[in-house]
């Protein structure tokens, strides 16, 4: 782990994840005065309110500095305090979600190649990282160290996702090598190994952690029950690699992405009224010619809205009910790869090919 230069005085000597000082919540959102145009008399300046939703320092902070190369990944912690990112440079970067915005880690020795995907601990201030060295890592963020590295796949790891089953924390992870491994604890091999067939791009735990829907060449999402060890059913509807997956806040909703530039939203209940189990079908997010990995999201604090970015360097949110984009946003110079929001403020948190992150204020109203 490399710490950064002038760590600010609450961070760790080893980099790692401090907790915030506790207060009743965030601040309140406040109206921001900008001087639009001034003329010699400054009493004259034509002066704007603007509506502020959430404690950022302003409503576009740009998240620039720690990475060298494309940024692949990008989640907010459980908290919404603390931000994780993962790039193609093989670093793993560590980010306060609010002012002074700092990234008061980076660390470096983790993966041998390019981190692929990251994801936060559920019960413990640890980090699941996964990567084109063909590893899954668990990270302590305490001491900044690898405490496990789970070796099993013969291929690039592409993804990964965690879940609560049985009183214990799962991990899964989709392989280019067409298997799907599930780890656990203190465990050196994989207790559950899925052979898919072709390889796998996205991996997504459903909400009881007793089912994964797998993605990948095969441009169909499979769902595979854990305990039987087998497809039970399959959610068709794109004609290209699925690149990434995401289970809404009910947990009766799937987003896929996909090569074809198109989201799709799968209706997952287990009696759907749908035989396609197609909810919507979104359109505004292109893929590009890149075969990136694009990752969407899903807004936490209801499931009004799904973003998604494009290789058209913005990210586009979707009403869910509706259909209807709600928002396209501008600001990165390259490829928006990942798409996450904030579990309790109207806060967006996107990832690009230019190196960059950035977090962006909504209007929820």
């Amino acid at each position: 782990m490399e710490k950064r230069k002038s760590p600010p005085p609450s961070a760790a000597t080893s980099g790692a994840v401090t907790k915030r000082t506790r207060l009743d919540g965030p601040p309140p959102p406040t109206n921001t005065q900008l001087a639009i145009s001034s003329g010699s008399d400054a009493s004259k300046a034509l002066v704007r309110s603007v509506k502020r939703t959430s404690s950022l320092d302003a409503p576009i902070v740009s998240l620039a500095g720690a990475h060298s190369s494309e940024i692949l990944s990008c989640r907010f912690d459980p908290t919404g305090q603390n931000i994780a990112a993962c790039s193609a440079d093989r670093s793993i970067s560590l980010w306060r979600t609010y002012p002074p915005n700092t990234n008061y880690a980076l660390l470096t020795t983790i993966h041998k190649a390019p981190v692929l995907d990251v994801q936060w601990a559920i019960t413990s201030p640890s980090l699941f990282s996964c990567s084109a060295d063909k590893t899954v890592a668990l990270t302590d963020l305490a001491t900044g160290t690898r405490v496990r590295r789970w070796r099993g796949h013969t291929g690039v790891v592409n993804s990964i996702d965690r879940a609560m089953a049985g009183g214990s924390e799962l991990v899964a992870s989709g392989s280019d090598d067409g298997f799907v491994c599930v780890w656990e604890g203190e465990e050196k091999d994989a207790v559950v190994e899925l052979e898919v067939g072709s390889p796998v791009t996205a991996v997504c735990w459903s909400g009881d952690g007793t089912q994964i829907f797998v993605g990948g060449l095969d441009n169909v999402v499979s769902v595979y029950d854990l305990r039987r060890r087998e497809v039970v059913y399959t959610l068709p509807g794109h004609t290209d690699t699925i690149a990434g997956l995401a289970l809404s806040p009910s947990h009766n909703h799937l987003l896929s992405t996909s090569f074809d530039s198109t989201a799709i939203i799968h209706d997952v209940r287990p009696f759907s009224a749908s035989p396609t189990r197609v909810h919507r079908t979104l359109h505004g997010a292109p893929a590009g010619n890149e075969n990136a990995l694009l990752r969407g999201g899903w807004s936490r604090t209801g499931e009004g809205w799904v973003g998604v970015g494009g290789a058209d360097r913005t990210v586009t949110v979707w009403e869910v009910d509706s259909g209807k984009p709600v928002y396209k946003l501008p600001g990165h110079k390259g490829t928006v790869t990942a798409v996450d929001f904030h579990p309790r403020e109207p806060i967006i948190l996107t990832a690009s090919k230019d190196a960059t992150m950035l977090l962006g204020e909504l209007d929820n109203t």
